[in-house]
């Protein structure tokens, strides 16, 4: 099955985003929304987003240097047409399709991402309407950061095409997207959808079984709210803990360089359904984790220092791909 129409619904932060990538990658794009009111909304959005795109491919062409390579929308630094790369970014936001209406939105789609609210019920009920307007084809994705998708495959009415695929903020930068199944997803759908995120220039990041916080998130947020908390019991000021981590790690944000990316309404979302079962959503296993790290210790692999770890390194310590 080839992917050629896509319906984003919603045009929040992602959502104006994703619908920006697909188009710029050739897809016809649709973003699907509520009210008129929606649509009002998103059009400042998406020209922020395209401002944003258009600044750092300025940023290329003045700096002349690699460090603002984006790989969402360019190959390669060395192949960077600036000209085209610029006129493409701005075809791809004037050829969007905002629609309110769902039979026209929905009519003939290959693919549909859900990119709406973090609420249960709300996506429950969205995607209970919906069921009428798709075609057979349609695989649905849905791009929630803290829900898992099982929790409401059924209301999809297509738990066999059903799946998560979710983006990170900043996509045509930070271009990986976390592809995960359900118990019921089959393998063919799998496939298409991460091909489809090839296709839109994304690295697609598989996961093998469905886990609360896919990779990135069930990284990033015991880390947002371990400076969260560092702040609020009034351990430090937010400058000292951004900068605890960046000048300590050299990593180029602290986590309330992130919140501010994120914005705040999310985390907040998050923290309230994490604070209802803390032990449950903050317990790792502890024996398995030792015994990954005692094998390669029996293994004379520790890192670096000998020349392997979880990778390989050279004489210098440099990585070896």
């Amino acid at each position: 099955m080839d992917i050629k129409k896509v319906v984003v619904c919603g045009g929040g932060v992602l959502g104006a985003q994703i619908a920006l990538q697909a188009q710029y990658s050739g897809f016809d794009t649709t973003i699907w929304l509520r009210s008129e009111g929606s649509v009002e909304r998103a059009k400042p959005r998406l020209e922020k987003f395209t401002e944003q795109r258009l600044n750092d491919l300025e940023l290329m062409k003045e700096e002349q240097t690699k460090f603002n390579f984006a790989g969402g929308l360019v190959d390669s630094y060395d192949d960077f047409d600036y000209e085209a790369t610029v006129e493409k970014v701005k075809k791809a936001h004037e050829e969007l399709t905002l629609e309110t209406d769902m039979e026209k939105a929905f009519d003939d789609c290959d693919l549909i991402i859900e990119a709406m609210t973090e609420n249960l019920d709300q996506k429950k009920e969205f995607y209970e309407s919906i069921q009428e307007y798709l075609p057979e084809k349609t695989i649905i994705c849905t791009n929630s950061s803290s829900l898992l998708p099982s929790e409401f495959m059924e209301a999809t009415g297509r738990p066999e095409k059903f799946l998560a695929l979710h983006f990170a903020n900043g996509i045509h930068k930070m271009n990986v997207v976390e592809v995960m199944r359900t118990s019921e997803t089959e393998d063919e759908y799998v496939e298409i959808v991460t091909q489809f995120a090839k296709d839109i220039r994304m690295q697609p990041l598989v996961l093998k079984k469905e886990k609360a916080g896919y990779l990135l998130n069930s990284l990033l947020i015991p880390f947002l709210t371990s400076g969260l908390d560092l702040y609020a019991t009034g351990v430090a000021d937010i400058e000292d803990i951004d900068n605890a981590w960046k000048i300590g790690t050299g990593a180029p944000m602290g986590p309330f360089d992130i919140y501010d990316i994120v914005g705040l309404k999310t985390p907040y979302s998050i923290n309230e359904d994490l604070a209802k079962n803390p032990k449950e959503n903050f317990v790792y296993d502890f024996d398995k984790m030792q015994a990954v790290l005692k094998e390669k210790i029996d293994d004379e692999k520790i890192g670096v220092e000998t020349g392997e770890g979880f990778y390989k390194y050279d004489e210098d310590g440099n990585k070896i791909d």
